[in-house]
């Protein structure tokens, strides 16, 4: 059951949301073991690859050109350097790395060839793969995934309505048709939102109706709370409360049984009884490591003593999917084939200094 028939209305969904929390929690925890294993909590690895300098303007990313965050912008990172950091999140405990980049889309040039070999390079490590790079076309979806992809994430942020107080620079069916890109190229979505923006209880509701109108919901739906960074339009906003957070689990688990719930940014500000409840509501996935793209995030020694504490259990990768199989790009084979040629040709060339007679 990838829908809950008996919340596919905003006004079921609302009424659901607005459940008194603990009988909330008790119908998110029994639907959750009816689908999924509920000790087992995949840790995933988020690693930004470019930083910053990005030309949208979201009203809660440090990463924007546009805002005085006193983020320092960075090239994109060497594929060496990735696989480092995917070794290193593995040894830790990460079955999943997510690659971010600061792009408002995807450019076919050398930087998205080098995303395909890190995307390979990953996925040759047995690490479920998944990547987050702004828009992307139908052609760039299919060389993600016959390099090894596992996973496409682009958020949807919040409801339609709300959707233009927070970004301007692009539209929600900007959103919608990336999403889409990425399931015709059989690559799985992870799509999810944002709360403490501001929005209504409503806009909430309204983002996760967005996935119930879709023909198949997200396999993946994050839940973040909002990281208010000093510089960005949204710097102001109060901290939820992290009761909020649980309740937007708890919906969510209930009204996408299937879909993997990820408690994602903002879990500094919860105790571990509240995460707790996140878990016993549904949550089947957090973030590992210190930090998400640019803000802070509990370290994994933290995360593993939780761990031990509430007997849960680490996510084998794949558990959901089989693991894709890599397939030789087309243009990075030929660019080698250029280099190696290259390369031939400069050691075969015989070299004569030239002689110079004096008189």
């Amino acid at each position: 059951m990838k829908v809950n028939p008996n919340y596919n209305t905003k006004e079921t969904l609302l009424a659901l949301y607005n459940k008194p929390l603990l009988e909330l929690v008790f119908e998110a925890a029994t639907i959750h073991r009816q689908y999924h294993n509920p000790r087992e909590v995949q840790m995933s690895s988020l690693l930004s690859i470019k930083t910053g300098g990005c030309s949208e303007d979201c009203g809660y990313c440090p990463q924007a050109a546009r805002y005085n965050t006193g983020l320092e912008a960075h090239k994109l990172m060497t594929v060496d350097s990735v696989i480092e950091q995917a070794k290193n999140a593995k040894a830790n405990g990460s079955s999943r790395l997510c690659m971010g980049a600061a792009w408002r889309e995807v450019r076919d040039n050398k930087d998205f060839d080098s995303v395909v070999e890190m995307v390979q390079a990953v996925n040759d490590l047995d690490m479920e793969v998944c990547c987050t790079l702004g828009m992307m076309n139908e052609d760039q979806a299919k060389r993600l995934k016959n390099a090894g992809l596992f996973a496409y994430n682009h958020n949807l942020d919040t409801s339609k309505d709300y959707y233009k107080d927070v970004i301007s620079t692009r539209e929600y069916e900007d959103r919608l048709q990336t999403i889409e890109n990425a399931r015709k190229a059989g690559i799985t979505v992870c799509s999810g939102g944002i709360i403490g923006m501001g929005e209504a209880i409503e806009d909430r509701v309204g983002l996760l109706m967005s996935y119930m109108e879709m023909e198949t919901p997200p396999d993946s739906i994050p839940i973040n709370a909002l990281v208010a960074i000093e510089g960005t339009p949204m710097e102001d906003q109060k901290p939820i409360e992290q009761w909020e957070l649980i309740r937007m689990v708890a919906t969510t688990r209930i009204a996408f049984p299937e879909s993997v719930v990820r408690l994602s940014a903002g879990r500094t500000k919860m105790s571990m009884e509240g995460q707790a409840l996140c878990f016993m509501a549904g949550a089947g996935s957090i973030f590992a490591g210190d930090k998400l793209l640019t803000t802070p995030n509990p370290e994994f020694n933290e995360d593993k003593e939780m761990f031990d504490i509430l007997g849960l259990i680490p996510k084998q990768a794949f558990a959901d999917g089989e693991k894709p199989v890599t397939q030789p790009d087309p243009i990075i084979e030929a660019k080698k084939e250029q280099a190696a040629a290259r390369a031939k040709e400069l050691e075969e060339a015989s070299f004569q200094p030239r002689k110079i007679t004096v008189e």
